[in-house]
């Protein structure tokens, strides 16, 4: 068999992931759950039985108020602390690697069935930073990605920056060179390449001289779901009341439940006897109330995927409704898209910042960019694009795959970098 056709890319999203197998005239993408060509990054491991579902299917048993336990973004584990730990799956002790390492192997799994074939080479998809500012933690992140996906089954590995891998999947649209800002907005990371394409440059193997810049910052959809929540759902929970000795509620449960990965942590007999205690104190008893039924219900993954849903429909739309009756019985939050743009504008700012000093480092001016090409499931949200635009007013704006753009690249690579 031709080593080509055994080479795959794999994009392991913080909030999606795809595989994708390079065959001429035919989608790359390989379809991964009930025909559709992402897969949720999701794990949930049932406790009354062995069974563990993924995806979509995972979410689902969540959802259906199946006892056990779900976890979502563990990308985001990459580089840090954390992924040296263990976590409590069904009363054992369970290491985060062997989490991500059940997940990459189920994910590859997928894929071969699809393709009718063995994946041995891969070339997988990482952010710009993993870690930003600390070279060392950015290397020992991409080493264990490795490590795991040779884990699960994967010989030769190659990496390649996400933001490039989606420019490689617009070139392979165009007639005609192009200067490219590829804007990669995915659900951990924001990253951005400036790179030449066309017609003529994609049949070269060697790429290094057409990358003007390359850049990222640590930030993405996960994270303006936090902010969201924090600024719109939070304090109905409590966040920002008062204590009765005059003290503002302590945040660090509000701040577990609002972030995708450490949401398991507010369920922890500390948490709740922390919470219980809060409850005692405080001024506004109903809020605390809320709080423990989200902890006692295990709803925190359902309510972050309901502020989640919200922004996304914020994204479309100048109004959201976000239905709390689990929580909350016949209640309702209005959501405003001003509300989502003051929770992310300093998040926003910070990638707009990221980009200035990208083309600042190039020495490429506003003028000098043909097209400012959009992917990653968040690129859409209407502040972030609008802020990037200002900064090449001039170029045409493409949105590409929001969420295949990336996985088809990688395709492509593995194609030119096994065959």
């Amino acid at each position: 068999m031709r080593a080509d056709a055994q080479a795959c890319g794999i994009d392991f999203g913080t909030s999606n992931s795809t595989a994708g197998w390079s065959r001429s005239g035919q989608n790359a993408l390989l379809p991964l759950e009930d025909g559709k060509l992402t897969l949720p990054s999701v794990i949930f491991f049932h406790a009354e039985d062995a069974h563990v579902s993924f995806g979509r299917a995972a979410l689902a048993d969540y959802l259906e108020r199946h006892e056990g336990r779900l976890m979502r973004s563990l990308k985001s584990l990459l580089g840090t602390s954390m992924m040296d730990e263990h976590t409590e799956v069904a009363g054992r002790a369970v290491p985060f690697r062997a989490l991500l390492a059940q997940f990459i192997g189920e994910l590859k799994r997928r894929a071969e069935h699809a393709a009718g074939r063995e994946f041995s080479c891969a070339v997988l998809g990482r952010p710009v930073f993993f870690v930003d500012d600390d070279p060392l933690a950015d290397q020992r992140a991409q080493d264990t990605l490795e490590d795991i996906a040779r884990r699960a089954g994967l010989r030769d590995i190659a990496f390649q920056y996400e933001p490039i891998a989606a420019a490689f999947d617009y070139e392979s649209q165009i007639s005609r060179e192009e200067l490219v800002l590829v804007v990669d907005i995915g659900g951990g990371t924001s990253d951005f390449t400036l790179i030449r394409v066309g017609p003529e440059r994609a049949s070269r193997t060697e790429r290094k001289g057409d990358i003007l810049a390359s850049g990222g910052v640590h930030i993405g959809g996960t994270d303006f779901d936090r902010a969201l929540s924090l600024a719109s759902m939070m304090p109905m929970l409590g966040l920002g009341s008062l204590l009765r000795n005059g003290r503002e509620m302590p945040s660090s449960p509000y701040f577990n439940l609002a972030t995708w990965h450490t949401i398991n942590l507010a369920y922890t007999k500390k948490a709740w006897s922390q919470i219980a205690e809060l409850h005692q104190g405080a001024v506004d008893r109903p809020k605390l109330e809320r709080l423990q039924s989200v902890v006692r219900e295990r709803a925190g993954h359902w309510l972050a995927l309901q502020v989640e849903e919200a922004k996304i429909a914020l994204s479309n739309a100048p109004l959201a409704q976000i239905d709390i009756g689990r929580i909350a019985a016949g209640e309702t939050v209005t959501l405003q898209r001003a509300e989502l743009d003051r929770a992310i504008n300093g998040l926003v700012t910070s990638v707009q910042q990221t980009v200035a000093r990208l083309l600042s480092d190039a020495s490429i001016t506003a003028a000098g960019i043909d097209t400012v090409f959009f992917t990653g499931g968040s690129s859409g949200v209407p502040l972030l694009r609008e802020r990037v635009l200002a900064l090449a007013p001039q170029a045409r704006c493409v949105e590409g795959d929001l969420f295949g753009s990336i996985g088809a690249g990688l395709a492509l690579d593995a194609y030119r970098k096994f065959a």
